[in-house]
């Protein structure tokens, strides 16, 4: 487990902190993350990557020349916001366009694509591309659907060698999925990570076993199977990576055997005499063999390894120099950036720029009351919420949901106090829970509550009808960002049926209190029927068996956040 913790909620923003203290040479803190401490060369495309905390040396260890420009850091196992995303690359461009990368995680496409839509509108130059190097987590027919893994340096590095280079924008794009397509990467995992202050692992592993193709947010692995040797589990990976050759690949490759957090350099070292000895004897050409951390998941045992393949222009971008904190192939001398420049380390504030009307202003009011409810009755449930997302996914929801909603709450309160509407207290609730959870539900949340305000308005009292529409806003973002529908076990599956019950019970003429009495038992029955349903979207369909018999979590918890707002409003 994870010993050296202050308060387990604070350790992301500590790690952070630290890691600057100690790399002025490479980084400089900006809100959502950090930017090189360099200059760089004038018009250079700027790459910018990120994800969630508990990786290291991915992400913050790439940052320097030759590399990554930025990097967008979310919390333990948790996408980073779009409003994070948007401040890193701002402060990362350097004139020739920015291409920002990341791994193929629901959280982060939501985030990312947010991030990168918004610098879009402001004028930026602007690409963006997943990793998706992972075989275990999706067929050679739906490779687009892979989970990105410790792969996703080797394509930041032939592609940060690239926007040195000098080469334009798209040609860096090029560069990037050109790498991704001839990048595979395969894992096991010997016992499960734990959350920093938990007491228990999210996932176990039996003594002599292995849990085979694992994600790095804390999800177990596809199967189970008897670990055996060194040599054993190296012929398991480089089989399964050999099979996986890209089409047309050569036979020029790297081979990058990573420690995912607890294995030993040692045991590493022991095993790769193995991998190498495979590889060649399956007719590659092995370049070069690196043994070491490259994207590990706080302390969880396992190992991954990653083949990439070469052709004569990515071999010259992997052999090209870089100098960052965790990985060097040769010195680089930028120049340190001077006083001149600004880094904004603070998020933007939210501000009322327009007092509701007094009508308005009540519905603000209670709005800040039923969010500070929503964060009391989650907070009691977080370790239930987490339990029940530990079964199929990275264990995460209960912690995401209380800093989600907790950051709601605040920043409503302070808009409501200030002569805030309904829109302003919901927008800005929205914008807080988005950049403070983290995640696919915290982007969806905080889309959801911004369309709900923007249903109400700031000027117009709270009909009975407001109520309907504003839910049925409320689902129809998280339909239309998430891309779910009914029937994918996810939170849709109650939402859906509440915004159905409460248009129901208010057009048969019930009071607001009444429609959402009813209508949030609808979303508590619907919520626990997901049990018996079969996961086709996000992370849990990985491993959809394990969560059969067990309701989605965030189902479950949208049940919670109904039944407490239709409690208050029977006062």
């Amino acid at each position: 487990m994870t010993s050296l913790v202050n308060n387990p909620a604070d350790f992301p923003a500590e790690l952070l902190d630290g890691f600057v203290a100690a790399n002025p040479r490479h980084a400089r803190k900006v809100f959502g993350g950090v930017v090189r401490a360099t200059r760089s060369k004038p018009g250079k495309v700027s790459i910018v990557v990120g994800g969630g905390t508990g990786h290291y040396p991915a992400f913050t260890g790439w940052i320097g020349p030759g590399l990554v420009d930025g990097v967008v850091c979310g919390n333990i196992f948790s996408s980073p916001s779009a409003s994070q995303v948007y401040s890193v690359a701002k402060h990362a461009d350097n004139g020739g366009g920015v291409l920002i990368g990341f791994l193929n995680y629901a959280g982060d496409v939501l985030h990312f694509g947010l991030g990168a839509e918004r610098l879009k509108a402001d004028g930026y130059n602007v690409r963006s591309s997943v990793v998706t190097d992972d075989v275990a987590s999706a067929s050679k027919d739906e490779i687009h659907k892979r989970r990105g893994i410790a792969g996703g340096l080797a394509v930041f590095k032939m592609a940060g060698a690239a926007a040195e280079a000098g080469l334009s924008l798209d040609e860096v794009l090029r560069v990037f999925q050109k790498a991704n397509d001839n990048v595979r990467t395969f894992g096991v995992a010997f016992s499960g990570c734990t959350l920093p202050g938990a007491a228990e692992p999210l996932f176990t592993v039996p003594d002599g076993m292995m849990g085979v193709g694992l994600g790095v947010h804390g999800e177990p692995g596809i199967y189970e199977t008897e670990m055996g040797t060194a040599d054993d589990v190296a012929a398991l990976l480089v089989n399964k990576l050999v099979e996986e050759a890209p089409d047309g690949a050569g036979k020029r490759v790297v081979a990058m055997l990573n420690g995912l957090g607890s294995a030993k350099y040692e045991e590493l070292y022991v095993m790769y005499n193995s991998v190498e000895r495979r590889i060649r004897e399956a007719g590659l050409e092995l370049i070069e063999g690196q043994v070491d951390e490259f994207m590990t998941s706080l302390d969880m045992g396992g190992v991954s390894l990653t083949i990439a393949w070469l052709d004569d222009e990515l071999e010259g971008y992997w052999n090209a120099p870089c100098d960052t904190p965790s990985y060097h192939r040769a010195e680089l001398a930028d120049p340190p950036h001077g006083d001149d420049k600004v880094f904004n380390t603070e998020p933007e504030p939210i501000q009322v720029t327009t007092p509701g009307s007094a009508e308005s202003q009540a519905a603000g009011k209670a709005i800040a009351q039923g969010l500070r409810a929503i964060h009391n009755t989650i907070s009691e449930n977080a370790g239930m919420l987490g339990d029940l997302d530990a079964i199929a996914g990275d264990g995460d929801h209960g912690i995401g949901m209380t800093r989600g909603s907790g950051a709601a709450a605040d920043i409503a309160e302070e808009l409501a106090a200030n002569g805030g509407g309904a829109q302003t207290v919901l927008a800005g609730a929205g914008a807080r829970w988005s950049e403070n959870a983290g995640g696919a539900s915290g982007a969806l949340w905080g889309a959801a509550l911004t369309a709900a305000g923007n249903v109400l308005g700031d000027q117009s009292a709270i009909s009975p009808e407001a109520h309907a529409d504003a839910a049925d806003a409320f689902i129809e973002a998280i339909i239309r960002l998430g891309g779910g529908q009914e029937g994918e076990k996810t939170m849709i599956d109650a939402q859906v049926p509440f915004a159905r019950a409460l248009r129901t019970a208010i057009n048969a003429g019930a009071t607001p209190a009444d429609a959402w009495r009813e209508a949030a038992q609808v979303a508590v029955d619907a919520a626990a029927a997901t049990a018996d349903m079969r996961p086709t979207l996000g992370r849990a369909r990985v491993l959809a068996e394990r969560s059969l018999g067990h309701a989605d979590p965030g189902a479950t918890s949208f049940g919670l956040v109904v039944t407490t707002i239709a409690g208050l409003l029977a006062k």
